[in-house]
């Protein structure tokens, strides 16, 4: 069984920044891609943003691209989201995603492993 544990949520000023990280471990298994996603009260899980693991390009949904950046850690097994300039309607519960082979990387059913979820509240 693969885990992920997402970190780094918290409470930021509209403006301010946060760095979340998620961190894979157990069985060996192959990496094709980790994500990002967010849910808001009331609203579908979203795509933010995704990166590829064997080059590391990232793929960014137009909704948080030129504020996110995703990057990641091969020896670490870890991927990051960097967000800055946040926004009040950035507030909801974030989640990191593993998949295993290819596909949609937009696509919430595409992904074999999820994190737990870290709440991100922005104040206005």
């Amino acid at each position: 069984q693969v885990q992920l544990v997402d970190t780094g949520g918290g409470l930021v000023q509209a403006g301010g920044s946060l760095r979340l990280s998620c961190a894979a471990s157990g069985r060996s298994f192959s990496l094709y891609a980790m994500g990002w996603f967010r849910e808001a009260p009331g609203k579908e899980r979203e795509f933010l943003g995704a990166v590829s693991w064997s080059n590391g390009v990232p793929s960014y949904a137009d909704s948080v691209k030129g504020r996110f950046t995703i990057s990641r850690d091969k020896s670490k097994i870890t991927v990051y989201l960097q967000m800055n300039s946040l926004k009040p309607e950035d507030t909801a519960v974030y989640y990191c995603a593993a998949k295993a082979s290819g596909g949609d990387y937009k696509y919430v059913g595409s992904y074999d492993y999820w994190g737990q979820g870290t709440q991100v509240t922005v104040s206005s």
